[in-house]
């Protein structure tokens, strides 16, 4: 069942489609993983399921309501944008005040338990931080209003490897106990794929896919293989690439990896091996396969 979902959402600026009919469904309890290039639409997105932007047509919804100028909707929810605001001269604490001012959910006994976790001076103002240290006290503040739906945008930007883990560690505490569901937009793919279930691919204002994890990555195989010489492929493999080293091929194919194995194991090879694939690799071959992949270019 979805907690959060777009339909049909288009939002233009100046001409420019940044949204096209965008389609997103985000199952209660999930972390859905959002992906794309620079560009694909992932931070208007985010912007229009944080209730910020107006949409030009569609809906934005929370539990089947309507999100703009919904200020329950809002009150459910927590977001980290990339670049976080604070006011001038606030401190950590400070903001704590005003959040817990808005936020009737503001569990101030988890604020001070939390305090361990981070190593903040909370009396500091938070302009005179670090990035990073700014990033903790966002993580800070968001999960001590205990949302049912907290939304980051490359959320562990500027943290140090052990406070990522810490991070990470508590976000997926509160999946687990409260049931938070998670919306994560980032590049760090290779994170993405040990905190996801869930992944929605974007490109061009529009959702490519959107599956869990464990369904795509069984719909995409890497095989290796080295055939006889003067052995074909059969034509009707759905081939997202092939590459070659010597006889070795690498063969990027749609399908289930233990149907194309047991197909492909009447031409003999010499020698075949199932490969699995990263959250990376799917992504670059959904996008285009070796059209999207880095280009050998001489100056």
């Amino acid at each position: 069942m979805a907690i959060l979902e777009t339909k049909k959402l288009v939002k233009t600026f100046d001409g420019f489609r940044a949204l096209d009919e965008l389609d997103l469904s985000v199952p209660k309890g999930a972390v859905y993983g959002l992906v794309g290039p620079n560009g694909a639409g992932k931070t208007t997105l985010i912007r229009h399921l944080a209730g910020i932007l107006r949409p030009d047509s569609g809906e934005v919804l929370l539990d089947g309501s309507p999100v703009y100028e919904n200020t329950e909707a809002k009150r459910r929810m927590a977001v980290i944008p990339d670049d976080v605001f604070y006011y001038t001269q606030a401190s950590t604490a400070d903001m704590m005040k005003f959040y817990k001012g808005v936020w009737s959910n503001f569990d101030v006994d988890r604020y001070e338990k939390l305090r361990e976790a981070f190593t903040l001076d909370d009396k500091k103002p938070v302009r005179t931080l670090s990035k990073g240290m700014q990033k903790q006290a966002a993580f800070w503040l968001a999960l001590s209003l205990r949302p049912e739906v907290l939304i980051l945008d490359e959320p562990v930007d500027g943290l140090d490897p052990v406070m990522r883990r810490q991070v990470w560690s508590l976000v997926l505490a509160d999946v687990a106990e409260n049931g938070t569901t998670v919306l994560v937009s980032s590049h760090n793919l290779r994170e993405l794929e040990d905190v996801c279930d869930h992944v929605g691919i974007m490109n061009r204002g529009k959702n490519l896919l959107e599956r869990s994890l464990s369904e795509l990555q069984d719909n995409v195989a890497k095989i290796l293989i080295a055939l006889p010489e003067g052995t074909e492929l059969p034509k009707d493999l759905e081939m997202l690439h092939e590459s070659a080293t010597g006889r070795l091929r690498t063969l990027i194919l749609r399908g289930r990896p233990e149907q194309l194995t047991d197909r492909l194991q009447i031409l003999e090879p010499l020698f075949m091996d199932a490969v699995p694939l990263s959250l990376e690799e799917i992504f670059i071959y959904e996008l285009g396969g070796a059209d999207y992949a880095v280009k050998n270019i001489l100056l």
